[in-house]
């Protein structure tokens, strides 16, 4: 048997709290924020064009059954977010002008680095999303946004994260594979998604109310992911740039909400092949340096559609969603990966604002790296998995996830959930782990 962690219990006893108090009040309800309106003081900031948040995101992780270490027990890991959203015209007079700035902090344990996954080669997925970049301070957004044209065109210059705008996706699920921009999750070394930051560049334009193409330049600087550089500004250990372009259409069909999104990005930094060494042979048997490569790409197709609604609340009803990424063979464990669910929000009317989510993913690991793996035991004479020298061969990993969000108050959202992922790390000889999660979301 294992204790809840302390985290948990805070969310908990938050809970409890919540009461039916004027929406101006601590804990009310129906207030965004758990310490309420400040007196008033925090609508009439938001009047002058200043908006102050402070957000906890936390996940507990529990390996019920199989995975790679059977011992059951539980992990906890967490977030903070400090941010400021400052309406520049409001505040300066300066027309359509936003600044934007975000410091976060994690830290905590993951259920899936020794318990769901071979520690060996580790996994893909996560059934804490929440964790990983470090235990650190990071300065995640600094960045400031302006529009022209009557708002046909945005600019938005600083430090951010291409998830934020390109390949975006909600993260209400706890398991990596179905929140947030899953390129960033497949291609991480280049693509930072929160909360790293880089220097940025994007542009917007509208083609219609309903279509936009964007187009973006991000710094590629792997230093960015170091604990120890959560505030770094300078350029130094710049390796290239990565650019994604992305055309996303978000009609409304029979008034009912719709997302369409397809892209492509390119690194123009150099990217070290998964197989081949500079004479076009195995490096795996040659001890020869791996081949280095002059670019990296891929491309992402996603859709988000609701598909039901009830007459009084547009709000409620069902969603259906797919991501599929695809990636450069050359370059990349991961050559594709596809994910698709459903989410129904306000399925009772006792529970209104309520939300049941239920996803399946699959990651395929690129056949040019499997066959790297093998060529690697071959050459160090080793065949057996139990040997600790072995190297596991990674193939496909499936997931899935299966939450239910209860709505305690417009500032605490509480979602237990069941996971599993088959193949974890897409290693066939680790057994298929079933994963008890909790999502503590909370606005203070």
């Amino acid at each position: 048997m294992f204790q809840l962690p302390k985290p948990c219990y805070i969310g908990l006893a938050l809970s409890a709290l919540a009461t039916h108090a004027s929406a101006s009040e601590m804990f009310a309800n129906d207030s965004p924020w758990m310490l309420g309106d400040w007196g008033g003081t925090r609508s009439e900031l938001l009047e002058k064009g200043y908006d102050f948040t402070l957000g906890y995101t936390g996940e507990m992780g529990s390996n019920l059954h199989g995975g790679y270490d059977h011992d059951r027990t539980a992990r906890y890991s967490d977030q903070f977010t400090f941010g400021s959203h400052l309406d520049l015209e409001k505040i300066l007079g300066w027309h359509d002008t936003e600044f934007q700035l975000t410091i976060t902090e994690r830290h905590g344990d993951n259920i899936s680095n020794d318990r769901i996954n071979d520690p060996r080669v580790g996994g893909f997925t996560s059934a804490q999303e929440v964790w990983g970049r470090g235990e650190t301070w990071r300065l995640t957004q600094m960045w400031i946004k302006q529009k022209y044209f009557d708002g046909a065109l945005d600019v938005k210059f600083g430090r951010f994260g291409e998830g934020e705008d390109f390949n975006s996706f909600p993260c209400d699920f706890q398991n990596l594979a179905f929140c947030g921009s899953q390129v960033g999750n497949w291609v991480g070394g280049i693509w930072y998604n929160w909360p790293v930051s880089q220097w940025a560049l994007r542009v917007r334009y509208n083609l219609t109310p309903e279509l936009y193409a964007q187009v973006g330049i991000f710094e590629q600087n792997p230093s960015n992911l170091e604990s120890g550089n959560g505030f770094k500004l300078s350029g130094s250990g710049t390796q290239g740039a990565v650019m994604p372009v992305e055309l996303v259409w978000a009609p409304r069909i029979q008034g009912l909400k719709g997302e369409y999104r397809a892209g492509y990005y390119y690194s123009n930094a150099k990217a070290q092949d998964v197989l081949k060494d500079s004479n076009g042979q195995p490096a795996a048997l040659s001890g020869a340096a791996y081949r280095s490569s002059s670019s990296k790409h891929g491309m992402w197709l996603g859709a988000q559609q609701q598909v039901t609604s009830l007459a009084s609340d547009q709000s409620r009803g069902l969603s259906l969603f797919a991501n599929a990424t695809v990636h450069d063979k050359k370059t990349n464990a991961i050559d594709n990966y596809v994910q698709a669910g459903l989410v129904s929000k306000g399925p009772f009317d006792a529970r209104a604002k309520d939300d049941i989510g239920f996803a399946l993913a699959r990651v395929h690991v690129n056949p040019a790296y499997r066959k790297n793996a093998r060529l690697a035991n071959q050459a160090a004479g080793v065949d057996d998995y139990d040997n600790p020298g072995f190297l596991p061969v990674q193939d496909t990993e499936y997931s899935a996830e299966l939450y239910y969000g209860i709505h305690l108050a417009d500032w605490l959202t509480v979602r237990p959930n069941l996971q599993y992922i088959r193949h974890p790390g897409g290693v066939s000889q680790v057994d298929g782990a079933l994963v008890g999660g909790l999502k503590i979301q909370s606005s203070f």
